[in-house]
């Protein structure tokens, strides 16, 4: 089975060594595309206004001066166009993504790039910023990558995953789950440049508010495994029913 494995870390980042290690040791091929430095909270972005360039690690992963989208997109419609990947693997990402992260997060948003060219993807995430114990979010992930190539997942998954900062001897099972809610993010936090020119920070993100009981954030408190199918359509439905007898428009 031939895996792209991208991240919104940076090329240098344990987690995504970690990924490609995995999938090599269990006999398949792992090809690396991922940012050269950290694009977290790049969302699903891509870069237009200037053209992207590609250079090779000493390691073999490729790196690219543009987001996690860029990388995707990139290896998807040039890199490897005549021979496109089986799956697509995101991370593992140092810090969750879950609930509105989503919204923001380049992890997730590479494996929904692949998603949007039809190829089945996960993002993983380990919630803590220590790597202590990345090697419980290697073992989920490569529990979860095994159900893929057994047929046990479907074919097209877009799993977005996040796993307790806990020893794997702690983790209490997995779940399917759905995205909870932050309350609002904190202020932008002001300071200033050394030109004494004032500049901002972007403040932290809101504590969790929506922790229902089949929640990522819920599932998380509890050193259980989250795996959150998600959906790309924004369109919202119940609008759509509630809008059908809008007036004509009348110029």
């Amino acid at each position: 089975m031939r895996v792209l494995i991208s991240n919104d870390d940076g090329y240098l980042a344990a987690g995504l060594e970690l990924l490609a290690n995995l999938i090599e040791n269990l006999g398949h091929e792992a090809i690396v595309v991922a940012p050269e430095r950290d694009r977290s909270g790049a969302s699903s972005s891509l870069t237009l206004d200037r053209p992207l360039s590609v250079n090779t690690a000493s390691n073999g992963f490729l790196y690219v001066n543009g987001t996690p989208t860029d990388c995707v997109h990139l290896a998807l419609t040039g890199l490897y166009k005549n021979n496109l990947p089986d799956l697509v693997l995101s991370g593992i990402n140092r810090g969750s993504n879950m609930g509105d992260d989503t919204i923001y997060s380049g992890t997730v948003a590479a494996a929904i790039e692949a998603h949007i060219f039809g190829i089945p993807a996960m993002a993983f995430s380990l919630c803590s910023r220590s790597r202590k114990n990345l090697p419980t979010a290697g073992t989920i992930a490569e529990k979860l990558f095994s159900l893929f190539v057994e047929n046990k997942l479907s074919n097209q998954a877009l799993l977005n995953v996040n796993i307790p900062d806990c020893p794997i001897e702690n983790i209490n099972d997995w779940q399917i789950t759905h995205l909870g809610r932050r309350h609002k993010a904190q202020g932008v936090i002001p300071t200033f440049n050394p030109h004494g020119e004032t500049v901002y920070w972007i403040g932290e993100a809101g504590k969790a508010k929506d922790m229902g009981e089949r929640s990522d954030f819920f599932a998380i408190q509890n050193n259980i495994v989250s795996i959150t199918p998600l959906m790309i359509d924004l369109t919202d439905y119940q609008a759509v029913k509630n809008l059908k007898d809008l007036p004509k428009l009348n110029i």
